[in-house]
Formats: C-alpha cells, structure tokens, sequence
C-alpha cells in the first residue's frame, strides 16, 4: 500500500476558499500602494548564502534554509573534514544557495545590482513567500508571505508619514481597528545613553522590546542578567512607563534627553511624524511607544508596529528607518525605510472577524444546468455573453441528474443557477434560479446578467 503523502511541518495548502481570501489580503495591499506610487518588483526565492549570511545575526543564521549544490557536492571535501562531522563547515562546502529569510536583504541586493536603471528615490513593492528554519507553532509557520514596500536614497521623513497613511488606509479598508505604534531608534540611543549603558543599546532594546509579553518584573530580570547595573535599570523605568498623550510623551523626552544630542534628534524626527500625520486625518489611532524597540538591528531612525484592537494577536505590521542597509554590499549612504504587512496575521484577524466581503471570498456567480448536448449548445450562447458581462459563470460539464447539479452549486455556494430546458429554448430564454431565495423567473440573456450583476 502507497504511503500516505505529506507535506514538511510549517507549510500549508490553501483550499479555492482560502486563496480568495488571500488574494484579497493580497489586491487590497497591492491598489494601496499603487496609489502611493510604489512599482512592483520580485527576487528569486533563493539567494548566494554569501548574500544572506551574517545579515540577521547568529539566530537568523541558524534560520536559513541552506539548498544543497547540485552534481558532485564531495568533490573538494577531504575525508578529513567529512569525519569531522561539523556540520556547519559541511554546510558552507555543500551548500553555495539558500532560501531567502525576508525580502529586505534581497531588496538591498537588487537595488545595488541595478543601481544604474533606477530612478532615486525608488519606491517599490514586493510580495512573496519567504522562509525559516523556525520551530513552527500556532501562529509562526516555516513558509510565509511577506508584503513589503520600501522608499530608497531619501531621507525625507514624509516617506515614514505616507507608509503610515499606506497603513491607516489599508487596515481602513479591511475594516479592522488596529493601533499604529511609532517609536525612533536615536530615542532608544538616547535613553542607553543617559543611564550610562550606551554600549548595551542592543541588549535594552531586545530587553524592552519584550514588555508585552514578559511584563515589567521579567524584563528588569532580562536586563540585569544582560549586566545593566540596579541604577541603570532604576533610571529606566519612568522612562519604559511614560504615558500620557503623544505630545505630553514628547515633552517629558525633550527634557530627560535635554543632554543627549541623538536622543533630541530621535524626539524632533517623531515630532514631525506625528505632527504632519495629525493634520491628515487618520482613521486608526497613532501612538509614541517607547517599548516599542522592533527585533532587527539594522533600524536607525522611526520604527513602526501594528497591533490589531479586537483580536489577540502579535503584530500584524512592522518596519522602520534603515541608513545604510545597501553598505554590507559595497554601496554606502543609500538611507530607506520600509514596512511590512503580515498577509498570514491579516488572514487570520479577518477570519476571527468575519471581515471578509462576499463577492471577494465567492468564486462562481452562476452555473448552468447540463440537461444534455442540445440544451449545452444553446447555454453556451448564453454563458458567452454573460462571461463578456464580467459574471463568473460555469456550465456541468456532464449531463448529471439534476439532484448532482444543484447540490454542486449548493456546495460551492453559487448564488444563481439558470436552467435550459426544451421550453426555455423555445422562447429563447432561460430560467434563473435564486438559490438563496428559491425564486425562478424566465429571462432574456440580457435579463439574466441584469439581474445576476445586480
């Protein structure tokens, strides 16, 4: 007997049902950011290792899907090596690709490789499947979308204003109450900076970042273990605590950075983020969040994260101020900034909810009844015309029982089925059923889409 087949731990299938609604999540993102001027590009699922590794840190390292070279992959390995079994020098030996763990790194790489055919600023957008080696859970998967759009070789904060607009606009879209959170990594630099830990500015903001899900008592553990003294950690919690309206937060920073220079650059660039953003009428509420700390350390300015009000669910949107991510490849000074939409989160926020609209998730509008070759004949006269309407229409390919043909369109919750019998040809018409209501009326062709479109 045939093994049963699988499919690897971390990945899925989408049934018709699921791929509508991804592909909701997915055209919704997509019109947004054409409206914002964003150009599409894509990169190939695998990259050289030598473009990925030591982009993420030792974690991220350990989280790349590494493709073993093709051909004769011990050639050049000694016996020596081999009975070594480091699998970390094999690994290197055996394997020049990987897969990519997000679309920034290869975006880096894009821009660096066609920097003589792009105009600057270059706005675009990306939305592919990425992949980690990640121990999969409820929620974290090793195979996932990433939606993302960058701005390129400008500095202008009205880059981080208009993504945050492109944020307010799609969650307004998908109907869903979300906060924006908005913190800046110099405010971060400034705190570290003034409570004498500046060379543990890494080890806070993870620290910090975590306040959510650990709770204060565990992320002064978190610090102290990490070798932050007891005064450090004292002067750092009116500042993890502050609360208060965004221009109250400003105005406490102004004076508890007034002697750090980078911390006041942090607070002046979140100024004028929310302030131009105040003037342009968001739906969703925008928030300053100096826990908010974002995990990846190539962040230098404005950080941004997204948290859905109704559901309990990680961030759902991410993304921040980068200088010089284009310098690990030899071309320096090129600043962008960047967001991310969590197509997989969206999906499952939206279905908690019940969000989706109908026409987005239902495939088939009408079906017609196969009654046999003469009848499909002329319904497919009909079905030409209402398919030049733009109805999604199919006929049964079979001349079925009619019991199998209403229960397909039952099934795959088609909202009309028209039925062509010897009658209905002889008057040229046919008879549209409402599968909701149960009501049937004999229509012309051009009846029909009328009252299918309506």
């Amino acid at each position: 007997m045939a093994a049963k087949p699988s499919i690897p731990k971390g990945t899925r299938d989408f049934s018709p049902v699921e791929m509508a609604k991804r592909n909701y999540i997915f055209n919704t993102i997509r019109d947004v950011y054409h409206l914002y001027g964003f150009q599409q590009i894509e990169t190939p699922s695998m990259e050289m290792l030598s473009t990925l590794m030591g982009k993420y840190g030792d974690e991220g390292d350990k989280l790349l899907f590494k493709i073993q070279n093709s051909g004769d992959y011990f050639s050049g390995i000694t016996d020596e090596e081999l009975l070594s079994r480091n699998a970390v020098k094999l690994a290197s030996k055996f394997c020049e690709k990987g897969l990519r763990y997000d679309l920034t790194v290869p975006f880096a790489r894009y821009v660096v490789m066609h920097r003589d055919e792009i105009t600057f600023p270059f706005k675009r957008y990306q939305i592919q499947p990425v992949w980690r080696a990640d121990r999969p859970q409820k929620g974290r998967y090793r195979e996932f979308y990433q939606c993302d759009a960058d701005v390129v070789g400008s500095d202008s904060l009205l880059n981080e204003v208009e993504l945050m607009q492109i944020v307010d606009t799609v969650f307004s879209r998908f109907n869903i109450r979300v906060c924006i959170k908005i913190n800046n990594r110099k405010i971060l630099s400034g705190i570290a900076e003034i409570i004498g830990e500046s060379d543990k500015i890494v080890d806070i903001t993870v620290a910090i970042d975590k306040l959510d899900k650990m709770g204060l008592d565990n992320v002064n553990a978190e610090l102290k273990e990490k070798g932050i003294s007891d005064e450090a950690i004292a002067k750092l919690q009116p500042i993890i605590l502050l609360s208060g309206t965004n221009a109250e937060k400003l105005a406490t920073l102004k004076n508890v950075l007034s002697a750090s220079e980078v911390g006041l650059k942090g607070v002046e660039e979140s100024e004028f983020i929310l302030n131009t953003l105040e003037t342009m009428g968001l739906k969703n509420e925008i928030e300053l969040d100096l826990t908010l700390a974002r995990g990846l350390n190539y962040y230098t300015g404005a950080i941004f994260e997204v948290k859905a009000l109704d559901v309990q669910i990680g961030s759902i949107t991410g993304g921040g101020r980068y200088d010089n991510l284009t310098g690990v490849f030899g071309m320096a000074g090129v600043s962008g900034v960047g967001i991310s939409f969590g197509a997989d989160r969206i999906f499952d926020v939206l279905n908690q909810l019940e969000l989706y609209p109908k026409e987005a998730v239902n495939g088939t509008e009408l079906l017609f009844i196969n009654f046999g070759e003469k009848e499909a004949a002329f319904s497919m006269g009909i079905l030409s015309k209402v398919r030049a309407a733009g109805i999604r229409a199919e006929i049964f390919p079979d001349a079925a029982k009619m019991k199998k043909q209403m229960s397909y369109a039952n099934t795959k919750n088609i909202p009309f089925v028209a039925i062509v019998g010897e009658n209905e040809m002889n008057e040229g018409k046919a008879m549209l059923k409402n599968m909701e209501t149960g009501e049937q009326n004999l229509v012309s062709a051009e009846e029909l889409i009328a009252v299918v479109k309506k």
